[in-house]
């Protein structure tokens, strides 16, 4: 089930960001990935956490929400 996820974080990954951007350098592969992290886990709500994003899971922001996670 572990391997679910991190399957789907890289197909995301590659699919949003990498195939979408031609990284010229390795600092402008490194600023693109530490921005497309930002969002993907700080501003991106996700099904799977029932439109929350990972941010807020981990913070524990919907303990004061009835939020049922899959």
């Amino acid at each position: 089930m572990d391997n679910i996820m991190i399957e789907r974080l890289w197909r995301s990954l590659k699919y949003e960001d990498i195939y979408l951007n031609h990284y010229e350098t390795v600092d402008a592969l490194y600023d693109g990935l530490t921005q497309y992290f930002y969002t993907y886990n700080e501003k991106r709500p996700h099904q799977t956490l029932n439109y929350y994003t990972p941010l807020e899971v981990y913070s524990n922001k919907w303990k004061n929400k009835e939020v049922v996670l899959c």
